[in-house]
């Protein structure tokens, strides 16, 4: 049987002091590896498992030294400006590892689940200070799910809150193992109509909406929805009538809604995946918009802000 603290996987980020991914100051670990593939991504360099690199090439001078570091023979010196062969590539880091002006960095690191214990516990005085903890976000934990949950009883052996964010598309065998140790579930209802969930990401919605109703009915564990309002996607009234209806009526009282306005970042992301033309424009929906929101939620009796 293998040892939970030398269980591998896959992080691109461990985010300090965050105040945004549950109560109090957290640890939010960003995981690989997504089951979705939502067209409005605002991390798409999450999705895959295998490290990715990023290129900033306004820091970029064409030097060369990435070229001769690829031992995948990925990266050209096209027009002054490096250009990486994504089908070759294979996310070593090497690139990033030599680039004089830091314009290449590497998006994703293997790690054990005790050495990201070690450094998320690093920070357990915030925790017991201020009523936070741990959260794993993403990607998505259930594409890891191995790794999310020896990561999750460490931190839920040494006393600390566990959270986690999740699309809730996964098998309920390998959900509920890792929800054993968790403490707080921050959903992502994304759209009531399955047809169109799986047009913008992929997947239909029924085990989503089926393992939400299962947390509650059957774990009674704390959740949190977390709605990202996608203008043109998923923000029609009758959408969001829909979803509040289904919150109320199936997942019962005590249960905050955070919605969760479009922003950008996600198009930079992709030009430095060297991937422009993957990227949606979205206009962000506007105060008015998401106050008129709000109130469809409130009249249902759910208790709802604006981001978080």
């Amino acid at each position: 049987m293998t040892n939970i603290e030398e269980v591998r996987g896959v992080t691109f980020n461990l985010q300090h002091y965050s105040i945004h991914d549950g109560p109090g100051i957290r640890t939010t670990v960003f995981l690989k590896g997504c089951p979705l593939r939502c067209v409005w991504c605002q991390n798409p360099e999450s999705q895959d498992f295998k490290p990715v690199i990023f290129l900033n090439l306004e820091r970029c001078t064409g030097c060369g030294t990435c070229v001769n570091a690829c031992p995948e023979a990925a990266i050209q010196i096209i027009d002054g400006k490096s250009k990486t062969d994504r089908k070759l590539c294979k996310g070593h880091g090497q690139c990033a590892e030599v680039c004089p002006n830091e314009a290449r960095s590497l998006m994703g690191k293997y790690m054990t689940a005790r050495e990201v214990f070690d450094d998320v516990n690093a920070d357990a005085i915030f925790y017991q200070n201020s009523g936070g903890g741990v959260t794993l976000s993403g990607g998505d934990p259930v594409a890891q799910p191995e790794f999310s949950r020896a990561i999750l009883k460490l931190c839920h052996d040494a006393g600390i809150h566990t959270a986690i964010e999740t699309s809730g598309f996964a098998k309920w065998d390998i959900f509920k193992g890792i929800l054993e140790y968790t403490d707080l579930v921050l959903y992502d209802i994304k759209h009531m109509d399955s047809a169109k969930h799986k047009e913008y990401t992929g997947v239909p919605n029924e085990m989503i909406l089926e393992n939400a109703v299962r947390i509650r009915k059957e774990l009674d564990l704390s959740m949190l929805g977390r709605l990202p309002i996608m203008p043109g996607y998923n923000d029609s009234p009758e959408n969001m009538e829909r979803t509040a209806q289904f919150i109320a009526n199936d997942l019962g009282g005590g249960f905050k809604v955070h919605l969760l306005p479009y922003h950008r970042l996600g198009e930079t992301k992709y030009a430095r995946m060297e991937e422009p033309d993957k990227a949606v424009s979205i206009t962000p929906p506007t105060e008015e918009h998401m106050a008129e929101l709000v109130k469809i939620f409130e009249s249902k009796g759910l208790e709802t802000v604006v981001g978080g």
